[in-house]
């Protein structure tokens, strides 16, 4: 596991958007970084989901979290204009962004893999991604110390029979990074990094291996500490760097 001690107090005064943050690794996201004082926006296409992250929060006394109802499948440019637009509003400035949101798509051979379903893998892991990185740029420029963590996966750095789409989309995720890195490398105060996460218990790690005992694998908890180092100060002057979270 990633070696890292976060003080209680590392993430005070930040404002963090988390994507996919109504369950899973990008919930526990959102619980920690609020726990560690950050005001969180929890963005999802689940308002259940995303409802239960904020109650937590709340239920914890952290600072009050903000719902974002958001189809990352389904949103038109200008959609994403608008969020950028409300934030600036709302908050004045973002501090973290956390590229969690994505699908798994089939695991299939790719002459078996339809083009439906690698574009709409692609959409919602790539398309998106971009598109919120690119809209919220002058919102992270705006703070002194800004941090984009991107989700990435081992298939993503390595090629590996039947992981289609999902596979694609991580290598296209580590490029996006890398790209994104060598751009604002010494000239803003944002770094861009990777993680990948690692076997961990979550739907989508079910969803890939039915077969597989959960409880061999850590929780989303329990890999927390790198993403706490990346999106706190200590890891400032990191960038375009891939972590592994255990």
């Amino acid at each position: 596991m990633f070696d890292y001690s976060a003080r209680p107090d590392l993430l005070k005064d930040r404002v963090i958007l988390v994507t996919g943050a109504g369950r899973g690794i990008g919930a526990a996201a959102a619980r920690t970084y609020a726990a560690h004082g950050a005001t969180v926006l929890l963005l999802g296409k689940s308002e259940d989901n995303l409802a239960r992250t904020y109650d937590a929060i709340e239920q914890a006394g952290h600072p009050k979290a903000a719902v974002i109802p958001f189809d990352l499948e389904s949103a038109l440019p200008h959609q994403y204009n608008e969020l950028a637009a409300m934030l600036e509003k709302e908050f004045g400035k973002l501090d973290g962004l956390l590229h969690n949101a994505s699908i798994i798509g089939p695991r299939t051979p790719l002459e078996q893999l339809s083009g439906e379903h690698f574009m709409r893998v692609m959409q919602i892991n790539v398309n998106a991604m971009f598109m919120l990185t690119s809209t919220l740029l002058p919102l992270l420029k705006l703070s002194t110390d800004a941090s984009v963590v991107f989700t990435s996966s081992s298939v993503g750095r390595k090629g590996r029979a039947y992981w289609g789409a999902y596979a694609v989309s991580k290598f296209a995720t580590e490029g996006l990074m890398q790209v994104m890195a060598d751009e604002i490398d010494g000239l803003t105060a944002i770094r861009a990094n990777s993680v990948n996460p690692g076997g961990t218990r979550t739907d989508m790690r079910a969803q890939a291996y039915p077969g597989e005992n959960p409880h061999n694998n850590p929780t989303p908890d329990a890999i927390m500490p790198v993403y706490l180092y990346l999106m706190g100060p200590d890891s400032q002057g990191i960038n375009g760097q891939a972590f592994d979270a255990q």
